[in-house]
């Protein structure tokens, strides 16, 4: 198998600098770790970048167990959902805004599932996707901040309506920016007074933006493209192509993943360098 020399996923000495009180879940000289973290994290990004299989990590990497089962220790304590909101605070921070948006954006993206996926999966009728081969789609459910970075994810069936994760995204929305958000802004999918109510629970406003009448085809609307672009830029990384994985959560975190290394390759932890 050739080796990756020099491949771009690799971790930069500023990043694992940021990156490293993050995923050290236990101390550096424990006796039962045998491969560095940076090289652990290397290999994760590899995969979700090119899409492959964890059995066909390249061997300059760690062997895929060892890499599979510190992926399960750092997605179970969801450390790139916490590092996700302190690069996010970051993020904003140096763009002029303030640190916790008040306002968010609420889609869904649906990804066709091979068996691997299986109870979870269900048929969209509206977007009428399903995957190949008999098999159906999941639908992972978003929220973003106004610039567009991840707030939160719920993973369900494809066939679970938009409208019914309302709930589920404000109350984490809500937990992670500290009860911030004032207002949601969504499209037509997500009519309706139990949508309406589920974000009222939480203190947020609702607002459906509507496509003008009589207009066919694409087009960008208010502050709805911003979720468009986010979904563009989860879909550079292979393994988001399609929902490959068993558990809701694995994709729910990879989609952490995703934006965490979107945004240490922008660069903005190093606005916390001295």
């Amino acid at each position: 198998m050739a080796q990756r020399s020099g491949y771009p996923s690799d971790v930069t000495d500023d990043e694992w600098t940021f990156v490293a009180p993050y995923l050290a879940l236990v101390r550096e000289e424990a006796p039962q770790r045998q491969h560095a973290l940076r090289a652990v994290f290397n290999a994760l990004r590899y995969l979700v970048k090119t899409g492959g299989g964890w059995r066909y990590l390249p061997h300059d990497l760690p062997p895929w167990p060892a890499v599979y089962q510190q992926w399960v220790r750092w997605r179970d304590n969801r450390c790139f959902e916490h590092m996700m909101a302190d690069l996010r605070e970051l993020a904003r921070v140096l763009a002029g805004c303030e640190a916790e948006s008040t306002a968010i954006i609420l889609d869904s993206r649906t990804m066709q599932s091979p068996p691997e996926s299986g109870a979870r999966t269900g048929y969209d009728g509206a977007k009428r996707r399903k995957g190949s081969k008999g098999s159906k789609g999941s639908k992972v459910h978003v929220a973003v901040d106004t610039l567009g970075h991840l707030l939160a994810a719920v993973v369900t069936p494809a066939n679970e309506p938009d409208r019914g994760q309302v709930d589920a995204l404000c109350e984490r929305v809500q937990q992670v920016t500290g009860q911030k958000v004032q207002v949601a802004y969504v499209d037509q999918g997500y009519t309706g007074e139990n949508a309406e109510y589920a974000a009222a629970v939480h203190d947020i406003d609702l607002q459906v933006i509507v496509r003008p009448e009589g207009q066919t085809g694409f087009m960008l609307l208010p502050r709805r493209w911003v979720v468009e672009r986010s979904f563009g830029w989860a879909a550079r990384f292979r393994r988001l192509a399609r929902d490959y994985e068993r558990l809701a959560l694995t994709m729910q975190q990879f989609h952490f993943l995703v934006f965490v290394t979107l945004l240490l390759a922008k660069g903005v932890f190093r606005a916390t360098s001295p």
